[in-house]
C-alpha cells in the first residue's frame, strides 16, 4: 500500500483511475467497527476514494458525495457503511439533533469527509486518510491512530500501489 509500518503509509497516485484503484485495493483491508477520516482541500478527492471503497465492497451503482444529505448509507449484507461529508455543516448542534451518533457502532464502516467541521463530537478516527493535490497527481498518507487502525494498516502491507 506504501511506505512505512504500523502507524502510517504513503502512496502517490497519478490520477482519478489510480485513486479508485486504490480504493478497491484499501476496502479489502476493512472491517466492521472502523471510522476513518478523510482529509484535503475540495477537489483533493475525498469523494473518489469513497467511491473506489465502495466499488471495492461490490457497490456497483452510482456514488454521489454526501455534501447535500451530509450522510449516504450503503448496505452490504451484515455491514452497513455510512459515507459523511461534513462540508456545509454549520453548527455543532446540527449533528447532534441529526443522530448520527448512533452510526459510529462496532456494526459499521464509517468514512468521514471534513471531520475537522464537527469539532469534537465524533469518536477518534482509526485511520486518518490525508490528500494533497500535486500538479502531477495526489499524493495519499494514511495514519494510523488506534490499534484497531494499525491492525488494519498491518493488513493491507501486502497491497501494491497503483
Amino acid at each position: 500500500m506504501g511506505s512505512e509500518s504500523g502507524r502510517g503509509r504513503s502512496v502517490y497516485l497519478s490520477d482519478e483511475a489510480a485513486m479508485l484503484a486504490y480504493g478497491k485495493r484499501f476496502s479489502t483491508c476493512l472491517h466492521p467497527g472502523l471510522i476513518i477520516f478523510l482529509y484535503g482541500n475540495l477537489g483533493a478527492g475525498k469523494t473518489t476514494l469513497a467511491r473506489g471503497i465502495l466499488h471495492g465492497l461490490g457497490y456497483v451503482r452510482h456514488v454521489k458525495s454526501p455534501t447535500y444529505n451530509l450522510v449516504e448509507i450503503y448496505k452490504f449484507s451484515q455491514l452497513y457503511l455510512y459515507h459523511f461529508d461534513f462540508y456545509r455543516l454549520n453548527d455543532f448542534l446540527e449533528w447532534e439533533e441529526a443522530g448520527f451518533r448512533e452510526y459510529f457502532n462496532s456494526e459499521s464502516i464509517c468514512l468521514v469527509e471534513w471531520p475537522e467541521k464537527t469539532g469534537d463530537l465524533l469518536p477518534t478516527a482509526d485511520l486518518n486518510v490525508f490528500i494533497e493535490m500535486s500538479e502531477s497527481g495526489r499524493n495519499i498518507d494514511v495514519r494510523a491512530d488506534t490499534e484497531t487502525g494499525r491492525r488494519c494498516l498491518i493488513t493491507c502491507e501486502n497491497l501494491k500501489t497503483p
